[in-house]
């Protein structure tokens, strides 16, 4: 074991002394990437196999990475890295699908919202198509299913619906038995993400509570209430996942605040997870 680290430190050494690479390699992934961009060596490579158009802002990317990424859990994301202007920009999303999509067909998907002046998701949405590769990290995050199995309620506004998604629906295939509601906030029913999918699901897993509010469809806005919460069945005994606009997260915390803990009489701990979308 002392040879094979020793050697490994050795190539590195060399790796950066002739090529200024901690891998020696990625130094021969510009020709490679000319080849074949599947067989870079710097990140995983992944292929675009469909564009999916989901709203009129929101695009699901299905990927095909290469056979040696490592793979993911439900509600994790991931870096990726594309050239943009021939920069090489890196930015995070979460995946949106199971894990079991990866497992059965190598495949994952990535549902990605255009942003005002975003350089790289209004890229990925004007010339990422069929057959493109990207650069593909492994996948890391802790937004991930209770164990065991527990009350759950997700809380999401727009482009925060894409790992609840990736959770629903390892939640359906693991027959996870607690309940589980999700309040999906959107500004119209235009804006729904994955709506087939989110249907679907709800027809189908019979654990699940879906609600899904449009916030702008009329001349006053309407926010996530009080009213919404304590609709929620056992709300005090479940875990709560947060995942959109900071906006959001700080009104579910506000009103979580003022109706549960303000009444609260159980000893069951109170869980919450945030992830900013």
């Amino acid at each position: 074991m002392l040879a094979k680290n020793t050697q490994t430190k050795a190539l590195h050494w060399l790796g950066r002394q002739l090529f200024n690479r901690n891998d020696p390699a990625a130094f021969f992934d510009p020709l490679l990437e000319k080849l074949d961009p599947m067989l870079v060596k710097a990140h995983t490579p992944a292929r675009v196999e469909q564009v999916i158009q989901e709203t009129r802002d929101t695009r699901t990317f299905i990927l095909k990475p290469a056979a040696r990424w490592l793979g993911f859990q439900a509600g994790q994301h991931v870096n990726i890295c594309v050239d943009v202007g021939g920069i090489r920009r890196t930015r995070t999303f979460s995946l949106s699908s199971s894990p079991e999509l990866w497992a059965n067909q190598g495949l994952v998907t990535l549902t990605i919202k255009r942003l005002p002046g975003g350089l790289v998701t209004n890229w990925l949405h004007d010339n990422l198509s069929y057959g493109d590769v990207i650069g593909l990290g492994e996948a890391f995050g802790d937004f991930l299913l209770p164990q065991p199995p527990q009350p759950v309620l997700f809380i999401a506004g727009g482009s925060g619906v894409t790992p609840v998604l990736s959770l629903l629906e390892t939640m359906a295939a693991q027959d996870f038995r607690a309940p589980v509601s999700l309040l999906y906030y959107v500004r119209t029913q235009q804006d729904i993400i994955a709506a087939e999918r989110l249907k679907a699901l709800a027809n189908s897993y019979s654990a699940l509570t879906l609600n899904i509010i449009a916030t702008h469809e009329d001349t006053t806005p309407r926010y996530l209430c009080n009213q919404d919460l304590e609709n929620v069945p056992g709300l005090k005994a479940r875990q709560i996942f947060l995942c959109g606009p900071m906006g959001l997260m700080d009104l579910a915390n506000e009103h979580y605040t003022s109706t549960a803990f303000a009444r609260r009489t159980s000893t069951v701990p109170f869980f919450l997870r945030r992830l900013r979308h």
